[in-house]
């Protein structure tokens, strides 16, 4: 544990932002770190649960959260990070946006503040950046197996890394230029600067993996190819469908989904292409929907210079907690929170419905209505339309950021005649598919989820595919 009595002599001490008038002028990372011996107190403040809820029931990983807290507070810095990266293949990515439910799931949250845990994470990963403590790590032999691993998200990654560290010769297919799939292309740098991903790359290249980027598997690559040259298929692609509205007008000038958006600028951002760039400059932009991604367009929209920012949620708004304790604990709160793009503009509102888009060719106005949420006598919510609440707001932009329904079927999926769950995910037992030697991991099997969680199912696929070469 760390200091006996730290959580009662110690309080929490969270990160902070730059400034936002600084922020907005760049696309570099929001966030202010804390220095080592601010982390090192911090650390100190966890208490020896009895039980580690912040290990058993918040953390999808599983991570040894207590015994890297000692460490960090001990300034044991090495140990830290062995104890960390035991489970945790991406600690620099998910110490940057993962939304922490360990720190939810911390015993303090009862009726107190949690460890920072996410901000230990991070400070942990980059002290060990530092000091050269992340190296290759080649397999002790070589099995003579080859796996395929499609796509280079979090799951993908994490896969084939531990793939390789059991003597497998490991190929990643990416579709896009440069691998790292939503890290890279759906994420925007304000969150996570995208040398944190070309710097693990470059490590998993010297362990041996093979990156074939540009490739589209089931379009570029047949089926056929990979079966006959690979021993196992891992497809790790990731929940690729976004969730439409169908409403009159949605095809006009001016309507997009979120990730046309945050791809088209995060690949402009980088210098790798402007071709596919949605301007928000000058613009009055709509979001639709209220998750992470809305608030990843919001904050890109006002970087690119958007004249005013609505976001709209159709569900109720959550109840405000300003409390440091968990009201829930140790269940995650579903209660309103403030990113750090929604507090760069946002005029933001819950329970609306949208109606239609209108314009001449491009959008000019959007139609929308109020909604009432309502509990049935089975306890379920059902919604309804308030009559007389139908107004427009004038836009140039509006942007849908309703979630993802799927993986793609097209191309690999369809062509393997894979079964698929009732949401239209691939169907896996033990993370194996219903054709012998395809597996699936992340998003593809699950469904969109956090990329903490698609870490930890790429380590147990790679696991089962092990046991399947042997």
């Amino acid at each position: 544990m760390g200091k006996e009595t730290g959580f009662l002599e110690i309080q929490r001490e969270e990160s902070h932002y730059r400034p936002v008038k600084e922020r907005l002028a760049d696309y570099r990372d929001v966030n202010l770190y804390a220095d080592e011996k601010t982390i090192s107190r911090q650390g100190s403040r966890c208490m020896d649960a009895g039980i580690p809820f912040c290990h058993a029931i918040g953390c999808p990983l599983f991570n040894l959260i207590p015994e890297w807290n000692d460490y960090v507070y001990k300034n044991k810095w090495k140990e830290a990070y062995e104890r960390l990266t035991l489970t945790n293949f991406l600690p620099e990515i998910t110490g940057r946006i993962c939304p922490a439910p360990c720190e939810a799931s911390c015993t303090l949250s009862i009726n107190d503040s949690p460890v920072t845990i996410r901000q230990i994470e991070c400070a942990v990963i980059e002290r060990a950046f530092s000091e050269g403590l992340v190296k290759p790590r080649l397999p002790r032999r070589e099995s003579g197996k080859k796996i395929a691993v499609i796509g280079s998200g979090p799951a993908g990654l994490t896969a084939a890394d531990r793939l390789r560290s059991f003597g497998h010769s490991v190929t990643i297919f990416e579709k896009s230029s440069k691998p790292g799939g939503l890290l890279r292309y759906g994420i925007p740098d304000f969150k996570l600067e995208k040398h944190i991903i070309d710097r693990r790359i470059e490590i998993m290249k010297s362990e041996g993996i093979n990156f074939e980027t540009g490739i589209n598997a089931g379009k570029d690559i047949s089926l056929r190819y990979l079966q006959e040259k690979f021993s196992a298929v891992l497809i790790a692609a990731g929940s690729g469908v976004p969730r439409d509205i169908d409403i009159p007008g949605r095809t006009l000038n001016g309507v997009h989904f979120a990730m046309e958006f945050l791809t088209g600028s995060n690949l402009a951002v980088s210098g790798e292409s402007a071709a596919n760039l949605v301007n928000a400059a000058g613009k009055t932009v709509i979001v639709i929907g209220g998750g992470d991604t809305g608030s990843d367009c919001v904050g890109t929209a006002n970087r690119q210079g958007a004249k005013k920012v609505y976001q709209f949620e159709i569900l109720p708004r959550p109840p405000e907690h300003n409390e440091t304790w968990n009201p829930v604990w140790p269940e995650w709160p579903k209660i309103l929170r403030t990113s750090s793009s929604h507090e760069e503009g946002v005029q933001r509102d819950w329970s609306i419905i949208t109606r239609s888009f209108h314009g001449n060719g491009d959008l000019q106005k959007v139609l929308f209505s109020r909604a009432e949420w309502e509990k049935n006598e089975k306890g379920s919510w059902n919604m309804k339309e308030l009559k007389g609440t139908e107004h427009y707001i004038q836009a140039d932009l509006a942007l849908i950021a309703a979630g993802f329904v799927h993986t793609e079927h097209s191309g690999l999926v369809n062509d393997a005649g894979l079964d698929l769950d009732k949401q239209g995910n691939i169907l896996v037992k033990n993370y194996a598919s219903s054709v012998r030697g395809i597996f699936a991991a992340g998003d593809a099997a699950t469904g969109a989820s956090l990329a903490v969680r698609a870490v930890y199912h790429g380590r147990e696929a790679a696991e089962e595919i092990n046991r399947y070469l042997k």
